[in-house]
């Protein structure tokens, strides 16, 4: 039996938060969304600490580079920014995209940073020297989120035409295209041990697929509205899912099964408004929710 309560909420955000990362150190937290800043949380004190850098336009994604002290900020004018949060100096500024950066993921053994954007390309960059090395489309629409492989071995990109498509992360040659939702990828994730890929929709279902041969193992109508997080617990077999319905439900990850459905309805004090990200803090495990209701909200799973 497991049980999961709100430990926390933290404001100070005026606007609707998008995004949700984890720092160099246990105690950071970094969010941000339609206001001028990227905010960071004091995970021990459960207190807002200051506004990490202004940015011009609203922030879609955050990215903390593991082993290192920067975090990539990408924001709706398709600008990237490395920040080391620790010196609190900007360190580079990636720009190619000329429309919205939608997330940002980190090939660790590559060193390379790897950021999709509303045009449908992904453009790949070194992190040490700060240049581009590689662009190519994906799809003629956005490219809403990236999975990458615990391996590091293949790349998953989900896009707003409804279809999942993997890469080779080594080379960046097309290996397969998944076409199982009716509307645009809004969240995706690989398992921990890297045997599944989870993919989450506009259209409500939860998708699991298999990595060997990525056929569809397993299709729940998760939902009632856009599946917007998808996260696998750090330690214990459950994942989590976020919701534009303003739910957060828990999953046994051994056979999908639901464990804990957290809404207003069952008597948790939850986010009023869409739940636009999910992230399982590396403090003390916490589960880390942010919404359209300008809250972040820090859960403990027992």
């Amino acid at each position: 039996m497991i049980d999961i309560k709100k430990i926390a909420t933290l404001t100070g955000h005026q606007n609707p938060i998008f995004a949700v990362e984890n720092g160099p150190l246990p105690h950071m937290l970094f969010t941000a969304g339609n206001d001028k800043g990227v905010v960071e949380w004091d995970m021990d004190s459960m207190t807002f600490r200051h506004v990490l850098m202004p940015v011009q336009s609203s922030v879609y994604a955050l990215r903390h580079i593991a082993g290192s002290d920067l975090l990539a900020i990408g924001e709706r004018s398709g600008l990237v920014t490395l920040v080391d949060v620790v010196s609190k100096k900007m360190v580079a500024r990636l720009q190619h995209h000329e429309k919205p950066v939608f997330d940002i993921q980190h090939l660790v053994e590559k060193e390379e940073l790897v950021i999709s954007s509303e045009d449908g390309s992904i453009s790949v960059w070194d992190i040490k020297k700060h240049h581009l090395l590689y662009n190519f489309r994906v799809s003629p629409q956005t490219v809403r989120c990236i999975a990458v492989h615990p391996q590091g071995k293949q790349l998953a990109f989900g896009s707003k035409d409804g279809k999942i498509r993997i890469y080779d992360a080594m080379d960046y040659t097309l290996l397969q295209e998944l076409d199982f939702h009716r509307m645009p990828i809004t969240a995706l994730t690989y398992s921990p041990d890297g045997a599944r890929l989870l993919s989450g929709a506009r259209d409500a279902q939860l998708n699991v697929f298999d990595t060997k041969s990525y056929t569809l193992q397993k299709s729940i109508a998760a939902h009632l509205f856009s599946i917007y997080g998808i996260a696998y617990h750090p330690n214990l077999p459950y994942l989590a899912t976020a919701s534009r319905d303003k739910s957060i439900k828990l999953w046994r990850a051994e056979d999908f099964s639901l464990a804990k459905n957290i809404t207003l309805e069952k008597g948790y004090d939850v986010h009023r408004l869409s739940i636009n990200a999910i992230l399982w803090g590396q403090h003390k495990n916490e589960l880390v929710s942010v919404s359209d209701d300008k809250q972040v909200m820090v859960w403990k799973l027992d």
